[in-house]
């Protein structure tokens, strides 16, 4: 297939080709006529499209201007999707109107990770994601305490959402085809968040800071009291030389709860 335009390299853009893959998006997203969607880096259109035909509204973002003629070709004839220019780690998303119920996308690498954990509690009103990111991303989204793989987005994400559906996706569907493989990875929410969360994001991400460190000292260095953290330890039973991937995501949860 050839490409309308070139691929900016910079951006990371891999064009998504093969629709194919655009029905196993469909049913890992449960989509609905009713459904309010966000996509994360529409490209070209292609799922942008397929989204519009089968829901409500798409909200679509893309980062490069000059993909907004092809955009809007793409869509020609639907009058559902709101085309929103910009970056999606700065834009405000929470303003959109209606808000999205819904995240799905093909993100672009350099942000899935990021932008996953923004929408936790960023986005409320999403309830289920279907998202297309590097496998090695979306095995961290779920990996138990105690693997490499395991860390501060596996827990924030465990706390909020439960895993329904993973489909490992071939490096031909893209142009160019990407140096990595990928996967599409649902998951629904299970928790609502409030103020609490910044908190709790905070203690979890000092935790990972430095995972050659003992969990105490990761949370002194990011500027937390050692007192506190010491007693916080010991009122959940754990041992001072304790590191953040031995905990489990509640216990995560316990932790932040204990501490200031």
């Amino acid at each position: 297939m050839k490409l309308p335009v070139a691929p900016n390299r910079d951006l990371g853009q891999h064009f998504l080709v093969d629709d194919n893959i655009l029905g196993v998006a469909g049913r890992l997203a449960d989509l609905g006529p009713n459904d309010v969607v966000l996509e994360v880096g529409a490209g070209l259109g292609v799922l942008t499209a397929y989204l519009a035909e089968r829901v409500r509204l798409v909200h679509a973002v893309e980062l490069d201007r000059g993909l907004e003629p092809h955009l809007r070709d793409a869509v020609a004839g639907h009058d559902n999707v709101q085309l929103v220019l910009g970056d999606a780690l700065t834009l405000p998303l929470e303003t959109l109107d209606p808000p999205p119920e819904k995240l799905v996308a093909n993100l672009p690498y350099q942000i899935a990770t990021p932008l996953v954990a923004e929408s936790l509690d960023g986005l409320p009103a999403v309830e289920l994601w279907c998202v297309m990111v590097q496998r090695e991303v979306a095995h961290r989204f779920f990996a138990v305490p105690g693997t490499k793989s395991y860390g501060a987005v596996s827990v924030l994400l465990q706390l909020t959402a439960e895993r329904r559906g993973f489909h490992p996706v071939a490096r031909t569907v893209f142009r160019p085809p990407p140096n990595v493989d990928s996967a599409l990875v649902a998951f629904r929410r299970t928790r609502a968040w409030g103020p609490e969360f910044r908190h709790l994001k905070e203690i979890v991400q000092s935790a990972f800071a430095h995972r050659r460190k003992t969990l105490l000292n990761s949370l002194e260095l990011s500027g937390g009291g050692r007192a506190e953290a010491e007693a916080a330890l010991e009122k959940l039973g754990l041992p001072v030389d304790t590191r953040a991937e031995a905990l489990a995501p509640q216990e995560f949860l316990e932790l932040a709860e204990l501490l200031p």
